[in-house]
């Protein structure tokens, strides 16, 4: 199969490139799943927790070929400037951001399609920033 004719089947619910140079050369994006205003949407029970994992591993086996990097929670860190760091209390950055991972995808749509459905990541009271990253 030609490069075109696996570009032209690829899409959000079609088939994923299975040669790692495509993969390798399509664009990626950063998604960060983001506290929102309002609060938490509360903790789910341990059967919609179970439910939320079953399908978590439906969408990461479609999504597979998309998935670069599952990241993870944030945990602590440290400032780093040219001046000393400025005392008082921070925020800190896992407080604003829960996690991250990076998708590639052909276009910042099919991104956020495929953040939108990953289960447990868009629920009340967080969201997903889907951000393109641009390789020097």
């Amino acid at each position: 199969m030609s490069k075109t004719e696996s570009l032209e089947r690829h899409s959000v619910y079609g088939e994923r490139p299975t040669n790692s140079l495509e993969r390798e050369t399509m664009p990626k994006y950063l998604c960060l799943q983001r506290a929102l205003p309002g609060g938490d949407g509360g903790k789910p029970s341990p059967a919609q927790m179970q439910a939320m994992y079953a399908k978590f591993n439906e969408w990461r086996e479609r999504f597979q070929q998309n998935l670069t990097d599952m990241g993870g929670r944030l945990g602590g860190g440290r400032i780093v400037t040219t001046e000393p760091a400025p005392d008082g209390p921070l925020m800190e950055v896992k407080e604003l951001v829960g996690g991250y991972m990076i998708v590639s995808a052909d276009t910042l749509d099919e991104a956020v399609q495929i953040a939108r459905g990953c289960p447990g990541l868009v629920r009340p009271g967080s969201g997903v920033e889907v951000i393109e990253i641009f390789a020097p």
